[in-house]
Formats: structure tokens, C-alpha cells, sequence
């Protein structure tokens, strides 16, 4: 067994606890086995334990002398021993390995590595696990930081294979070891800092990430999601450190944990005085109790300090995941032994005795309740704990279990009794929103993948969606489209109610102050009562664009296009009537004319009651035979449908609008005609004003209605109307309500009149 130092300087400057407490778990084991009478019941083990001090030349050196020292202990009348010694240490030709760390997929390569074995799973899983992990979370732009070993090289490598799989980019992939300059670790500092990733994944050994995360400490660098491997996921020398604070929120994989019975109890009971000639041990004492290992003088060890009292890594039994390995390890070479032990038969030819190996038929159950095995590359089944770091209230970091990867195709044997799962396809499945396209001249199994066209998704094949569907943006599914509408709730509509409601709160001010002087000769010299049906009638108009918003209904749709025909018809029937009085009170005051008996009120009242009348009946006609309805317009736009009202018969339509047209030509001309009327108040130029305004909006109105594309062409019309409306309110009612308000002195029957005789109308 080599015994790793962690050291950050010199290889032999320091003793780490955790992986002191793994030496101890192998001798815990052995004893445990040694103890056992249903295991080796014959046969004691014995181990010897070499420090690799975390140097490549150190651990150079142990491997030498554990292959090379064994016979200083060999008991030369016992073969068993020798055999066992050999089993333990020899490392090469046909003797096997067991590690409880390697991890590297490297070593499942049985050509270059025949006789390795181990307790925890490749890394080739936990790449691919990782990979998975930020698929998962959404991180699709990462950076990597690794250790420069096969460790680090060989698990990027399989995660860089798998990311790409997933759609995963990395940004930078960063390379550092333990002994490295002070450069290199700077140089991949800056890397960190200038990259815009803001997760990292360190695929890097717990002795290569400490001088790197001192580093990041010092530089208060913040804000990065750490992506861990099992070599520092759970290590307790990082967590408990509070300088490495940032590491909070770091997610990653740990070898599953485990409670081993009598372990804690174990560790706790070593001590020096029970091994006097162990320096090991004695450096261990140190380490734990931070004091120099002497019987008197202040800052030393006694050896009455109490292992039990302190709590460090050495202690924690509250992750024994890697420790657990070194456990099963131990078992699984004497499970090995004692199968071979027990089928171990002499012949008179030696050489056909069979040598132990942890491959053959070794397949046992640890007092954990994990079963052991091996493949056919020797390693486990890999099964994960998905470890997030959290913070703790003393500022410390803790882990907790937040998921399980578990991998297991141990019971699946597929063609030629192989493990790998075979791929025999021609091309690849098509991916979402494609179709496939048979090769020409090949099986109907080779294709090409092509997209499928707008509105369409793909199944089988890419077919249409519904006509009140569209495909997603992925189009692997039919979606309801948009559904479009001037709505209450819009800017467009609000804007369009308030002005409405602005319109009709005009039209009632004007109202009141003519009423209020209506015994004035400016408002008797305009007729009153046909002023105050115009106004009535305005009002209804500013009302009636308010039908237009909102979803259509069939009742909506009807009277959307009725009223606004019936209200605008009342509208110029109004200032029709107005104009014709103008014309007639001029004729009035030539010599001889009687005139005005011809069109008195109740003519004026017969006039626009006959004029309304018509467009009433023209609607009447339009709604019995074939009225405006709601309609889905599939056909303007294709990804949304327009919900609006079809007119029924586009004749009533423009019949109706036609019958406003002719009425107000008619009312234009005839104001033109009488512009010119000496009054100093002349009531036909402003009807000429509003009137050309009114004609100038509607004919706008035509090609701007027709070419508007979905609920602009109702919004086109509501403008239509609020614009003709406020036309008509200022163009005929504001002169007057100047004068009122601002020039009473001008609302005498004498300045209205001018050099006209006296005329009432």
C-alpha cells in the first residue's frame, strides 16, 4: 500500500490526515478480516506501508522498494507467506493491483494494464455524468481547469467528448500540477478572470487545487459556479477552510458514501506509545495535536492528548467515501485468496498451479450491504452522489446529498457476449423540426435529414399543422396560433377609447354652453335645434368607435357597421338641413322672395328624419339578407390568426358608405355655393371647412382600410371616424364658441348680421 502526502511545497513537508486515515482503514480491514472465521480462517494477512510523500520521484522509490524489499520479511520455511507477499506486492508479470483511487479510464485498457485492478469507478462515467450535470443546469459555455497528469488529461478529454455530444462549448481548458512555478499558476488565474464563463469545471486532484484556489482567495475572485470531481467534491481541508468561501454553491461527484461499524472507535484508540518504533505515527501525533512529540517542555506532545477530543479529517467519519474503497479493496484480495485458497489443489507439476485474481468469480457483499464486482476491464459498477456545497452558520461550507448517478450494464450481455452496447444504424435519427430523404439508390434506412417548412412539424415525416395551429420553433409540435384582435387592454385601444371619450366630453361642453346661451343671437342665427341635434348626432359617432374594439361577436360585428352608418348619416343630414337653411335665409331677404316658407322647421325636421330613414332601411336590407359576422382570418398572416368582423355582403358595406359619400358631396357643394354670402358670420364657410376635412379623412380612408393589415384596419376605421367627428365639432361649433366665450361683445343680432337684413333662422 503507498501512503500519499499532500504538500504544497516540499514533498515531505507535512502529513495529511486524510490520507493517513485511509492507511489506517487498511490496517482496520485487515484486522477485521484476520479476525474473521469465515474469511481466510487460516491465514493471518500482513501489509507494509510505504509513504509516497506526494513526490513523482518518491512515489518512484516506494513502488522500487515494495517490489523489490519483500524478501527482508519472507518467512523462508513458509511457501503461504511468500505466496502472500507476492499477491501484496510483486506488481509485475502476472500479479495483480487493486488501487481504491485511480480513477483514470486509462486504466481500464487491459492490454497495457492486465493485472490493475480497482474499487472506484473510471472516470470515463463520471466524464460523462459531468457532461450530463451542466447539460442539465443549461451551462452551455464552461471553462476547465485540470490536473497535468493522466488523472486530468484523460477525464477532460472524455468530458470534452461527451460536452460536445451535448451541445456543451468550453471556452478555455487550463493545465496545472502541484509543482509548478508560481507563473503557471498566475497564468491560469488570469485565464479564469478574463473568461467570460461563468461556470468552471475542476477536473483536478485535491493536491493540484490548493495552491490554485490560495491563489483565487487572495485575489478575491467571486462569482464563479465550481463544477467538482470526486478528488475534491467532499474534501473536509477545503470546506472548513472560510478564506475558501467562494467555493459555496460548488456541485459535483462523490464516490458514494458509507458507514463502516468500529471505524471511528479504530482511529481514535492509535497511539504512539502502542508503536514506539513507528516514526510514522509519531509524525501523525504531531500533525493532529500541532505540537512537537516530546515528553516535557511547553508546545509539547505528551502522548496523553486524546484523539477523541479533537475533531479534524482524521477523526470525521461523516464521509467515508474514498475511505470505504480502501475497505472493499482489502476485501476484495481476500475474498480473491480465499477462493483460490479453497479451489487450490497440488500436482505433481507446480507450474499448473493457478495464481489469484480479483477478476475471477469474485463477487461479494461487504457488511455495508454494497455488492463487490468486477468487469470484464476491471473496474465496479459506477454509482454517484450528486454533492452541492452549502454554507454553514459558522461560515464553513457543508455537503449535502442533493441527487444519484447510477450506472449499471452489468446484467446486459449484447452480441459476442460483449458489455458495449452496440450501435448498427445507418444514419442517425432525424432531429426535431426534420424530415428524413431517402438516398437515392440506398435502403430506405439511409436519409438525409431536411427541414420541415414553416407551419409544419415533423413526426415520421413533416406534415401541416391544423389551420388554427403552427409549428414551434423546434417544430417537433403543433401550437395554437396567436390569436389577433384590438383589444381594450392594448396601448392602440386605450389611446383610441380615450380619445373617444375626449370627443364625446367635448361635444357635451359645447352642448351645455349652447344651452346655456341659447337665447343668444349667435346660437339663434344657427338654428338651435338642428345645432343641438348635430351635437347629439356627434356624440353618437365619438360613441360608436368604441364597438370596434374589443374581441367581435356576431352581435358586435352588426352593430359596429349599422351604427356608424346611422349615426354619421343623422351627422351630415344635420349639416345638410344647416346649409340649406344658410341658402334659404339669403334668398329670404331678396324683394318679393317667400322662400323660407318652403323650408321652415318642420321641413328641416322632415328632411333629416327621410335622409336617416334611407340609410336605416339600406342597413335593415344588409342585416336581413347577409349581415357582418365574426371570422378567423387564416389567410393574412400564417403563424397568427386575425380575429375579425367579415362585412356579410361587401355591398351593404358600401352602400352604406357610398350613402354617407353622396349626402356629404352634396352638403360640400352646397356650402361652397353659399361661402361667399355678405354675413359677417357666415355659417356656410365653416360647413365648407368641415366638410372638405370630412371628404379629405373618408377618401384617405378607403386605400389605408384596404391595404392595413389585421387589427390595423379596424383601428384605420375608428381613426376615420373620431377624425370626420372632431372635424365637424371644431369647424362648425368652435368660431361660435369663441365669440360666446371670448367675444361677447360680437353676439348681437347686429354684428351677426352685418349689412344683411334681419333674418331669424
Amino acid at each position: 500500500y503507498l501512503f500519499h502526502r499532500v504538500s504544497t511545497s516540499l514533498p515531505s513537508a507535512c502529513l495529511n490526515l486524510r490520507e493517513f486515515k485511509f492507511a489506517q482503514t487498511l490496517i482496520f480491514a485487515i484486522e477485521e478480516i484476520n479476525n474473521s472465521t469465515q474469511l481466510l480462517p487460516d491465514v493471518s494477512l500482513g501489509y507494509k506501508i510505504y509513504d509516497s510523500c506526494g513526490s513523482i520521484a518518491q512515489t518512484i522509490q516506494s513502488g522500487m522498494a515494495l517490489m523489490n524489499g519483500y524478501d527482508k520479511t519472507l518467512n523462508d520455511t513458509s511457501w503461504l507467506n511468500m505466496w502472500l507477499i507476492h499477491c501484496f506486492v510483486v506488481v509485475v508479470v502476472v500479479f495483480s493491483q487493486i488501487s481504491h483511487f485511480a480513477t483514470c479510464a486509462c486504466l481500464s485498457d487491459r492490454k497495457r494494464y492486465p493485472s490493475f485492478f480497482r474499487t472506484i469507478p473510471s472516470d470515463y462515467y463520471q466524464s460523462r455524468a459531468l457532461a450530463q450535470l451542466v447539460k442539465h443546469f443549461g451551462w452551455t459555455w464552461v471553462g476547465t481547469v485540470r490536473s497535468r497528469s493522466d488523472y486530468g488529461n484523460n477525464g477532460i478529454a472524455a468530458f470534452e467528448e461527451a460536452a460536445k455530444e451535448e451541445g456543451v462549448c468550453i471556452e478555455y481548458s487550463e493545465a496545472i500540477f502541484r509543482t509548478d512555478p508560481q507563473e503557471q499558476f498566475l497564468k491560469t488565474l488570469e485565464v479564469i478572470k478574463k473568461g467570460t464563463a461563468r461556470v468552471v469545471l475542476a477536473f483536478i486532484a485535491l493536491g493540484d487545487f490548493v495552491p490554485l484556489v490560495n491563489l483565487i482567495a487572495q485575489h478575491n475572485i467571486t462569482g464563479l459556479q465550481w463544477v467538482g470531481t470526486e478528488s475534491w467534491i467532499t474534501s473536509r481541508t477545503l470546506a472548513e477552510t472560510k478564506e475558501y468561501s467562494f467555493l459555496s454553491g460548488a456541485v459535483g461527484f462523490a464516490i458514494a458514501n458509507a458507514k463502516l461499524v468500529g471505524l471511528q472507535e479504530f482511529l481514535v484508540n492509535v497511539h504512539p506509545d502502542k508503536e514506539p518504533r513507528n516514526e510514522l505515527l509519531k509524525e501523525f501525533w504531531e500533525t493532529a495535536f500541532q505540537c512537537s512529540f516530546r515528553k516535557s517542555g511547553s508546545g509539547g506532545c505528551t502522548g496523553s492528548e486524546k484523539l477523541a477530543e479533537l475533531k479534524n479529517e482524521y477523526t470525521d467519519v461523516s464521509e467515508l467515501r474514498i475511505a470505504n474503497k480502501v475497505y472493499t479493496a482489502v476485501y476484495a484480495v481476500a475474498h480473491t485468496l480465499h477462493n483460490t485458497l479453497k479451489d487450490f489443489k497440488f500436482s505433481s507439476n507446480t507450474s499448473k498451479r493457478e495464481w489469484p485474481s480479483p477478476k475471477k468469480d469474485v463477487r461479494f457483499t461487504v457488511k455495508t450491504g454494497e455488492e463487490i464486482f468486477f468487469d470484464t476491464t476491471g473496474d465496479p459498477v459506477a454509482r454517484y452522489d450528486l454533492v452541492n456545497w452549502q454554507s454553514a452558520k459558522d461560515g464553513t461550507l457543508q455537503f449535502k446529498h442533493v441527487g444519484l448517478y447510477d450506472i449499471n450494464q452489468e446484467h446486459i450481455l449484447w452480441a459476442g457476449n460483449s458489455e458495449q452496447l452496440p450501435v448498427s444504424v445507418c444514419s442517425e435519427s432525424c432531429p426535431p423540426g426534420t424530415r428524413k430523404a431517402v438516398q437515392k439508390g440506398r435502403p430506405v434506412c439511409c436519409y438525409d435529414c431536411i427541414p420541415c417548412a414553416e407551419g409544419e412539424i415533423n413526426s415520421s415525416d413533416c406534415f401541416p399543422c391544423d389551420l388554427e395551429y403552427w409549428s414551434n420553433e423546434s417544430k417537433d409540435r403543433c401550437v395554437l396560433k396567436v390569436v389577433e384582435f384590438l383589444s381594450y387592454t392594448e396601448i392602440m385601444g386605450m389611446v383610441l377609447c380615450i380619445f373617444s371619450f375626449i370627443g364625446v366630453l367635448l361635444t357635451i361642453i359645447v352642448s351645455l354652453l349652447f344651452y346655456l346661451h341659447k337665447e343668444t343671437p349667435i346660437v339663434r342665427a344657427n338654428n338651435s335645434e338642428l345645432s343641438f341635434l348635430l351635437l347629439f348626432s356627434l356624440s353618437l359617432c365619438f360613441l360608436c368607435s368604441l364597438t370596434f374594439i374589443g374581441q367581435p361577436t356576431e352581435w358586435s360585428c352588426m352593430l359596429r357597421h349599422t351604427a356608424f352608418g346611422i349615426t354619421f348619416v343623422l351627422c351630415i343630414s344635420c349639416v345638410l338641413g344647416k346649409t340649406i337653411v344658410v341658402l334659404m335665409a339669403f334668398r329670404a331677404t331678396l324683394p318679393g322672395s317667400n322662400v323660407m316658407k318652403w323650408f321652415g322647421s318642420l321641413q328641416q325636421r322632415l328632411s333629416v328624419v327621410s335622409l336617416t330613414l334611407i340609410q336605416l332601411i339600406i342597413c335593415v336590407l344588409w342585416l336581413t339578407i347577409s349581415p357582418p359576422f365574426p371570422y378567423m382570418n387564416l389567410s393574412y398572416f400564417r403563424e397568427k390568426i386575425i380575429l375579425e368582423c367579415n362585412l356579410g355582403s361587401a355591398f351593404g358595406f358600401w352602400a352604406v358608405l357610398g350613402y354617407t359619400g353622396l349626402l356629404s358631396i352634396l352638403c360640400f357643394v352646397l356650402a361652397f355655393l353659399a361661402r361667399k354670402l355678405p354675413d359677417n358670420f357666415n355659417e356656410a364657410k365653416f360647413i365648407t371647412f368641415s366638410m372638405l376635412i370630412f371628404c379629405a379623412v373618408w377618401l384617405t380612408f378607403i386605400p389605408a382600410y384596404v391595404s392595413s393589415p389585421g387589427k390595423f384596419t379596424v383601428a384605420v376605421h375608428i381613426f376615420a371616424i373620431l377624425a370626420s367627428s372632431i372635424g365637424l365639432l371644431f369647424c362648425i361649433f368652435a368660431p361660435k364658441c369663441y365669440i360666446i366665450l371670448l367675444k361677447p361683445e360680437k353676439n348681437t343680432k347686429t354684428q351677426i348680421m352685418g349689412k344683411s337684413p334681419s333674418t331669424t333662422l
